[in-house]
């Protein structure tokens, strides 16, 4: 029964460190396997989703050793099947990268159909006309996808829609692929650049990564490589949005900032001060807010991932502010949770309509999805007494010692798994 327990109504002030992008490190840890030497990659987030996915990537036949929490080498030179059935592999979205991985390097591979967060569909079909076009057969059978080729050939893909998945996937598979091919409206986010990078670390020949249009040399083999991630920058935006919503003053260190322009803007726009450095954004809040309207777009664009907790902000800010959710159909389940809160929120298809509240009082709510749920923990910690976050497995899959680095912050949190611990937590503070 993990759930966290919070006493809100406290500023969150101080610093605080970001770790590695969860995103790209999924798709880098695919990657990783596509070469027969030694892979090691640094600033790896110790977050569930990694943990199973290394363990997927043992259960084949690769080496996994792990150096610290932070850093992994990983050989993928005596994988001895490209089936991957293992349970959990199916409740991480992100599984579906050894499927480009394994095939790229193999010519095939059966990947367990994925899972994750519950936030709308998310069809894999661009995913599989990629590997179609580079001359796989394409087969979903048992829940698994199976993918086989005699040889790859680079080809030009037009992508439907922008996906990131689809765009990191083929790129996988075709950069061992024979030939050139051309990804065109390819998504451009932060983590397409750094799986990319990866791949030229190790020897492949991808350009554009970024553009809508990336260019891939095939190669014939890859070669080990020591690689860092780049900075999470929905970590990141999530403790941008705490500072904003207790009204607190947090320098987040270890970022990307021009990876935060969309949400750095929206903060300005609202009221907060956004102070930029190198490698660091300090935001601060001292007034209520004020309102805006927000659509969520692909990178460059404001990330769906930091619409909850955009949402979050917007609620307690003064007037009505308009959330229009693009990408997934089921990312405002939260507001029946966050209207238990004492939020005033109206759900019309894809837009919430929010009117301002003066402030959130305490209450038991259960997380929905990953970044919905750190959402929730943010308004138990802007809201007057006690909160309960149910569900947190789903924050536990995406963000390393959040309660930890919230507390770090003045934050009033505990992780407890008994009403016992729960109990004792509330007499403790009163």
């Amino acid at each position: 029964m993990e759930q966290y327990i919070i006493k809100g109504g406290k500023p969150l002030c101080g610093e605080v460190s970001i770790g590695g992008a969860k995103n790209a490190a999924l798709a880098i840890l695919a990657a990783a396997i596509m070469t027969d030497e030694t892979v090691t990659i640094e600033n790896l987030p110790y977050v569930m989703d990694i943990r199973v996915l290394l363990s997927a990537i043992e259960e084949i036949g690769a080496v996994v050793e792990r150096i610290d929490k932070h850093t992994v080498k990983i050989n993928g030179g005596h994988i001895g099947s490209v089936s991957v059935e293992y349970d959990y592999i199916k409740k991480i979205r992100a599984s579906y990268y050894l499927l480009g991985a394994l095939l790229g390097k193999y010519k095939k591979a059966d990947v367990a159909l994925p899972g994750g967060c519950n936030i709308g569909s998310r069809p894999i079909d661009q995913h599989l006309k990629g590997f179609k076009a580079l001359g796989a057969d394409v087969e979903i059978m048992n829940g698994m996808v199976v993918t086989k080729a005699d040889r790859l050939v680079g080809t030009h893909i037009y992508l439907d829609v922008v996906s990131v998945g689809a765009t990191i996937n083929i790129m996988l598979a075709a950069a061992l692929a024979e030939g050139n091919t051309i990804i065109e409206n390819a998504a451009k986010e932060p983590h397409v650049v750094d799986v990319a990078n990866m791949l030229n670390t190790m020897g492949a020949n991808i350009k554009g990564a970024g553009t809508d249009v990336i260019r891939i040399k095939g190669v014939e083999k890859l070669h080990g490589a020591t690689y860092s991630i780049i900075p999470d920058q929905i970590e990141a935006g999530t403790f941008m949005t705490a500072a904003a919503a207790t009204r607190g003053d947090i320098l987040i260190k270890n970022v990307i900032p021009k990876h935060l322009e969309a949400i750095t803007a929206k903060l300005i726009e609202i009221g907060c001060d956004v102070e930029e450095f190198d490698d660091a954004v300090r935001v601060s809040a001292t007034k209520r807010l004020g309102h805006t309207h927000i659509k969520t777009l692909p990178y460059p664009g404001f990330p769906t991932d930091m619409q909850p907790q955009m949402a979050i902000v917007l609620a307690l800010s003064e007037g009505t502010s308009i959330v229009t959710e693009s990408i997934f159909e089921n990312r405002l389940k939260y507001v029946d949770e966050l209207a238990r809160m004492g939020a005033t929120i109206k759900v019309e298809g894809n837009t919430a309509i929010i009117d301002g509240v003066e402030h959130y009082s305490g209450a038991q709510v259960n997380a929905p999805d990953l970044r919905a749920g750190a959402a929730l923990v943010i308004a138990g910690l802007a809201a007057d007494g006690f909160t309960t976050v149910d569900d947190i497995v789903y924050i536990l899959r995406g963000y390393e010692d959040f309660d930890g680095k919230l507390r770090s912050l003045g934050g009033c949190i505990e992780l407890v798994n008994s009403e016992e611990e729960a109990l004792k937590f509330r007499l403790k503070v009163g």
